[in-house]
C-alpha cells in the first residue's frame, strides 16, 4: 500500500511504496543514564524518472525489549532530516538570488532558532517588496503600507503580520528583559506566506508573460501565413 508524498527536491506530489524506501535501525543496548534508544536511518527514493534524488530521515526513539516481541519504539524522541538540510521548495531561478538565499535560510535555521528564522522571513519579504513592487520607503512599514492597494487586504494583513512578528529577532525590546519567543509552528507559518507570496507574485507574473507571447506568437504567425498566401502567384 502506498503514502501520499511530496518530494523536497522536484515538488512532485506522488505515491511511494516499500519499493522506494530502505531503512535501518540501530538499538543501543548498554548501560547509559538515558535507558534503551534507537536509531532509524530512512532512504526515501524519489519515483519520478525525471527527479530519482533521495531524502534521508534519521530518527531518534526511545526503545523497550520485551521477551517474545524483541525491540519496540514506542515513543520517537528527535527527527533529523539531512538531505535535503531543510525542506525548502525549489523555486525557479528568474527569482533573485538574494530573495532565495533568505528563504532558503530562514528554512534551514527553523527549527534551531524559529526567531532567527522569523527575522530572515521578514528581511525576505522586504526584498520581496522592493524588488517585485518596485517600492523602496525609509523601513519596512513604510514599504508595506505603499503597497496596501496593490494587494487584497487578507494578503496584505499576512504581510504586515510578518513584519511584526519578524521584529521580535530583528529588534531588541526597550526592556532587555522581556523576553518574546517566536514557536516554532508560527515560524514555519511566515516560511509558508514566504512560499505562497513568491508563487502568487513571481511564478504567477512569469506564466502570465509566457501566456501572452503565446498569444502573441500565435497571431504573428498567422499574419505570416496570410502574407505568404496573399505573395502565392494565382493559376
Amino acid at each position: 500500500m502506498g503514502i501520499s508524498w511530496t518530494c523536497p527536491f522536484c515538488n512532485r506530489p506522488t505515491t511511494i511504496t516499500k519499493e522506494d524506501v530502505e531503512s535501518d535501525t540501530i538499538y543501543l543496548n548498554k548501560e547509559n543514564v538515558e535507558g534503551n534508544q534507537a536509531v532509524t536511518c530512512r532512504f526515501i527514493v524519489c519515483p519520478n524518472s525525471e527527479c530519482k534524488k533521495f531524502t534521508l530521515l534519521v530518527t531518534l526513539s526511545e526503545a523497550k525489549f520485551y521477551e517474545g516481541r524483541g525491540w519496540t519504539t514506542p515513543a520517537i524522541l528527535k527527527t533529523w532530516q539531512l538531505i535535503p538540510q531543510s525542506k525548502a521548495q525549489s523555486f525557479p531561478d528568474y527569482i533573485p538570488k538574494a530573495i532565495l538565499d533568505d528563504y532558503n535560510e530562514a528554512c534551514l535555521i527553523r527549527d534551531l532558532s524559529p526567531k532567527a528564522s522569523a527575522t530572515l522571513s521578514r528581511r525576505c519579504l522586504q526584498g520581496m517588496i522592493r524588488d517585485f513592487w518596485g517600492v523602496k520607503g525609509k523601513n519596512l512599514k513604510n514599504e508595506i503600507d505603499e503597497i496596501k492597494d496593490k494587494v487584497d487586504q487578507l494578503s496584505w494583513e499576512a504581510i504586515e503580520a510578518v513584519r511584526k512578528i519578524g521584529n521580535i529577532g530583528a529588534h531588541m525590546e526597550k526592556d532587555i528583559n522581556l523576553i518574546v519567543d517566536v514557536e516554532l509552528n508560527e515560524a514555519e507559518l511566515l516560511i509558508q506566506l514566504i512560499e505562497g507570496l513568491l508563487k502568487d507574485w513571481y511564478i504567477a507574473r512569469n506564466e502570465r508573460e509566457g501566456r501572452l507571447k503565446s498569444i502573441a506568437k500565435i497571431a504573428e504567425d498567422k499574419e505570416t501565413a496570410r502574407k505568404a498566401k496573399e505573395d502565392m502567384p494565382s493559376n
